[in-house]
């Protein structure tokens, strides 16, 4: 082992060791790129001037975009119209204080056909002025392989707040609110995924997942809050709706908190393989989470419904409505009225499902018409029901006993105060039978009962 001494004289000589590489030319050092973001300030886009800077802020954008560089937007009010964004956009800011706001002389935010588009950090701010009619939102993207928007507020369109078709990528922990019509509108996603945002008093929807024609989308929707979603535009469940997936297959809805909706928390209209789980739904104005029309596949579990005029619908099996599971829901104080006159079953239903679905592990208190609907006149068809608590409820479960019905079993489900019956047969809204419940099938031979206790 060298001595101290020695090892001092080695590494006093080592030091010396880059100055005699470099004067040998041994030593070669890399360049390293250290640009950082462009700032607005250096293109004359100033905050807080009351002229519209639109050219200067694209001149601005298309300099950062071919040198790969982001924009940086100091704190401020910029005012902004008919800005066309490049390809490998990038505008980043201040939350909350870096503000751009909409001067209302045709659209905001355009593109389209583009690799990447990154809005972050930013408030987009729509003052409630006139868009075009080629612009359906204030941040309308076409054709844009990779969207990111991130962290932004974006707040008083005319029209939807953020338009997105044929696009993929990311909106996350961002607060939409005041659309007059929908927060997000996507249309024919590829791999989208909105998490972690704020969608708040809009006028018509909040985040709509659709498609021209029924395929594939694979939408992911979790961790949102919704709430306060309004039907200015009326109808019965088209508009009003906190999360709407309409023909998009392959969606995921989860761990969502929606609430205070005109219409439905969650509404799926002929989406196939829909996964609808661990949502609260509160207060919703009609059915808090429907599964209807043209679908095929859907997973219903484990969320928490309190206030609506029904509970958790799978439904429409005369259009091909079918293939369910409907399990671990809690589910309670449904109204027997709703926002329309309704000229079919009504309302005030805990679950209502018709083809090929099983129904277990729910508890459903006070119900203002029937805890469980099984089947609709002649639409039932391979139905499960077991294991599910019902109180407070008119009847406990209604049972199709119409001609043509398929086959149902009901077994060991409990239910309590229900003073016209655990389990009645029912054509269409006419009560048929007593409690089924007590007296077996009543010699419909399609229902299998057991094992219950009222």
């Amino acid at each position: 082992m060298p001595s101290r001494r020695q090892l001092l004289r080695i590494l006093s000589g080592a030091a010396f060791l880059p100055l005699a590489a470099s004067r040998a030319g041994a030593l070669e050092l890399t360049p390293v790129d250290l640009r950082g973001p462009i700032d607005a300030a250096e293109y004359g886009v100033l905050p807080g001037t009351a002229d519209n800077q639109s050219k200067r802020f694209e001149r601005m954008l298309r300099k950062a975009a071919a040198s790969d560089v982001p924009v940086f937007l100091p704190p401020g009010t910029y005012r902004l119209s008919n800005i066309d964004l490049p390809d490998n956009t990038r505008i980043t800011g201040v939350p909350g204080a870096s503000r751009i706001v909409y001067t209302g002389e045709g659209h905001l935010f355009m593109a389209e056909g583009l690799r990447r588009v990154q809005l972050s950090n930013i408030v987009i701010d729509g003052d409630n002025r006139w868009l075009g009619d080629y612009a359906g939102a204030l941040v309308q993207l076409r054709g844009v392989s990779e969207v990111v928007i991130d962290n932004c507020e974006i707040a008083g369109s005319r029209k939807h707040a953020v338009q997105m078709e044929r696009c993929g990528g990311r909106i996350e922990r961002s607060h939409l609110s005041g659309a007059a019509l929908a927060a997000i509108y996507a249309v024919e996603s590829t791999g989208l995924s909105v998490t972690g945002n704020t969608v708040s008093d809009c006028g018509n929807g909040g985040i709509l997942v659709h498609r021209w024609t029924k395929g594939e989308d694979g939408t992911m929707i979790s961790g949102n809050r919704v709430t306060r979603i309004a039907a200015t535009a009326g109808g019965t469940g088209q508009n009003g709706n906190g999360i709407n997936i309409f023909r998009a297959d392959g969606v995921m809805i989860a761990n969502n908190h929606v609430s205070d909706c005109a219409f439905s928390a969650i509404r799926a209209n002929a989406g196939s393989n829909v996964q609808i789980a661990g949502n609260q739904c509160l207060r919703s104005g009609e059915t808090a989470i429907y599964s209807e029309f043209g679908f095929e596949g859907a997973v219903v579990t484990g969320n928490l419904v309190d206030g609506a005029a029904n509970g958790v619908l799978i439904v429409n099996f005369d259009v091909g409505g079918r293939l369910a599971t409907v399990a671990n829901n809690v589910i309670r104080n449904l109204s027997p009225t709703g926002p329309y006159a309704h000229d079919g079953a009504g309302f005030g239903f805990g679950i209502a499902v018709e083809a090929d679905t099983t129904v277990s592990g729910n508890v459903i208190e006070n119900a203002g018409k029937w805890g469980m609907m099984l089947g609709w006149g002649p639409y039932l068809r391979n139905i499960v029901a077991t294991g599910n608590i019902v109180r407070k409820a008119p009847v406990g479960c209604a049972v199709s006993v119409v001609e043509g019905s398929g086959t149902a079993l009901l077994a060991d489900n409990l239910f309590q105060e229900t003073p016209e019956g655990g389990i009645v047969g029912f054509r269409w809204n006419d009560k048929t039978t007593g409690d089924l419940a007590l007296a077996g099938n009543g010699g419909f031979a399609h229902l299998t009962i057991e094992g219950n206790r009222v």
